[in-house]
């Protein structure tokens, strides 16, 4: 979630016009000592700075903000002649005019609400990472779970209640664990798990812990406990997970990547709070072991995929319109197949349910059970064809026919004996690491992620209330970033003022999206390690395949030009006050 820092802390004194004047006798002097050339012209300033003014109204979205007011150099020579004018000021003049020239700007950011929100995200549209045109993709594929099929909140509640029983029963934990039940808002997906800890938190694309979404069981661990125990904030590289998001080799951090490991985390969680609240001494990496097992148990022995079959309407979300996407991508003549690492049995109910009895004439090749990521690069396993019955065939595959199933196989065999290879190949997958990175990496296909909490966040941000805290919040931030050079004692009170502010807000806004861990792909203003992740193996992102409705199959998706760092002066409030030029003269009190 990007927006452009509005910067508007030194263009609030246009509005004001006897800020204004007085800023234009300095810049007449400054004129005249520097022999800069006159902008004005004849104009008088204020007339000047209503034709500012409207231009600066009529700007259509946040995003332009920066690139309007560098177009104004008029904006910045008023800015360095107002710090120069205030060099003399006494401690409670520097207080006032830093007060007047927040609330201008407070005034001036609050009036660009409604024009920004006019502008809101549309939750169907389809972001890019890397520029790619449907007209050069031949063949598409698809993952199963949480791609062509999605599954209501009551699967989660499922494999939290079943996963739970089995700690119960069959690794001793007490009873007093069912009076736990799933949670559905605790957690989100992308978080870290310290196994040695046992503590679950949020980590941003440069290995820093975002404080205050660190939790031990099911409350918040203090953040002088979190900087006392990391030394800081920041986790080494040696402690992360492994490149799968997997705890191994002396790994201590294991990465929830997928959308079915929210039941776990909300049940490692669970089993922690209640040894905790009953001084229960335990080992933190049995707890971990023996959670992760139970909830392969639901998977792996079919419990789940029963569950699902004998009550599909109360599992299955059919409002995705998967049906109308593979419909529309036959009839325009695009091959088609489906990797899986489900069971033949449970997909062909799901999409008996979803697409109707006849789903494997849309799809060129079925493959299941196929152990993602270990498809992509274990050569050693061979397909196997697998009837209807679920019966296995002992025959040699020397082609991957229409029509029929098979199981297991790699990737290796599959793009020798179909020949689909590099870009004109797109693959459709819920899980960042299992179904994408691979293929990114090693394979040259195009790749999309299907991102279900996206919809969610699109819509909080196009509430007022996000758009008015994030307005606010860069506008604010942009303020401190060019006051902070007034070192004296009053003014510096000020700033921490708006120092203390400005923290509040951000935990404001990571509530918004979730009390506990904030937004999927947000840790404060930096990317999350989920997110950084997203960008590096997704061509495309969107929250559901229903997405690629609104576009033709000639489409060319471009990624947003989004400004590096040293790119920022021109987008002024997105860099430091030394870059811009700004004069770091601190007022000098004159008794």
């Amino acid at each position: 979630m990007t927006m452009t820092p509005l910067s508007l802390s030194f263009s609030s004194l246009l509005k004001n016009k006897d800020s204004l004047q007085k800023c234009f006798n300095c810049y007449n002097a400054f004129h005249a000592q520097h022999d800069i050339p006159r902008y004005f012209g004849n104009r008088t300033p204020w007339k000047k700075a209503r034709l500012w003014e409207r231009n600066f109204s009529a700007v259509s979205h946040s995003r332009f903000i920066g690139q309007v007011l560098a177009k104004q150099p008029f904006a910045k020579i008023y800015a360095k002649e107002a710090t120069l004018c205030t060099t003399s000021a006494s401690g409670q003049d520097m207080t006032n005019w830093l007060w007047s020239i927040y609330n201008e700007t407070k005034k001036q950011t609050e009036a660009l609400i409604p024009v920004i929100s006019k502008n809101s995200v549309n939750p169907d549209t389809i972001f890019a990472n890397n520029e790619m045109s449907l007209g050069d993709i031949e063949i598409y594929g698809f993952d199963y779970d949480y791609t062509l099929a999605f599954y209501s909140r009551h699967l989660h509640t499922l494999i939290f209640n079943i996963a739970r029983d089995i700690l119960i029963q069959e690794h001793r934990y007490p009873e007093g664990l069912r009076e736990y039940e799933y949670i559905p808002n605790f957690v989100v997906r992308g978080l870290h798990y310290d196994v040695q800890r046992a503590l679950l938190m949020k980590i941003d694309a440069f290995h820093y812990i975002q404080l205050g979404t660190v939790y031990r069981g099911l409350h918040p661990v203090p953040d002088k406990e979190v900087i006392a125990m990391y030394d800081g904030c920041h986790v080494p590289l040696e402690n992360m997970s492994d490149f799968y998001g997997k705890s191994s080799h002396g790994h201590t951090m294991k990465q929830y990547m997928d959308i079915f490991s929210l039941p776990e985390m909300n049940l490692l969680c669970s089993v922690n709070d209640y040894f905790m609240k009953h001084n229960i001494d335990y080992e933190p990496v049995h707890l971990y072991k023996d959670v992760k097992e139970a909830i392969g148990d639901v998977h792996v022995k079919g419990i789940m995929y029963r569950a699902v079959e004998a009550d599909i309407e109360n599992y299955i979300s059919y409002g995705e319109q998967t049906h109308a996407v593979l419909k529309k991508l036959y009839e325009d003549g695009k091959k088609m197949f489906l990797i899986t690492n489900s069971p033949f049995d449970f997909v062909d109910r799901g999409m008996n349910y979803i697409v109707g009895k006849d789903w494997r004439d849309l799809f060129d090749i079925v493959i299941v059970q196929a152990d993602k990521p270990g498809f992509f690069n274990d050569r050693r396993k061979p397909f196997r064809r697998v009837t209807d019955k679920g019966v296995l065939h002992w025959d040699r595959i020397h082609k991957l026919e229409k029509g029929k199933i098979y199981k297991q196989g790699n990737l290796y065999e599959f793009l020798r004996l179909t020949g689909w290879r590099g870009s004109k190949v797109l693959y459709f997958g819920d899980h960042i690491y299992s179904d994408l990175a691979d293929l990114t990496l090693k394979h040259g296909w195009r790749t999309g992620a299907i991102i279900p909490e996206l919809r969610k966040e699109i819509k909080i941000m196009n509430t007022e209330e996000c758009v008015h805290l994030m307005t606010w919040l860069q506008g604010l931030t942009g303020l401190i970033e060019h006051m902070q050079v007034h070192r004296d004692p009053a003014s510096q009170a000020v700033v921490q003022e708006w120092i203390e502010e400005r923290e509040a807000m951000r935990s404001q806004t990571k509530d918004i999206f979730n009390g506990q861990f904030g937004s999927l792909f947000r840790t404060y203003h930096n990317p999350t390690y989920f997110s950084r992740r997203l960008s590096r193996f997704a061509d495309i992102y969107m929250a559901s395949l229903s997405c690629l409705l609104n576009y033709d199959f000639h489409h060319t998706f471009f990624p947003r030009r989004t400004p590096l760092q040293h790119e920022s002066p021109f987008w002024p409030e997105q860099t430091s006050a030394g870059a811009l030029k700004m004069p770091f003269i601190p007022p000098q009190n004159h008794n």
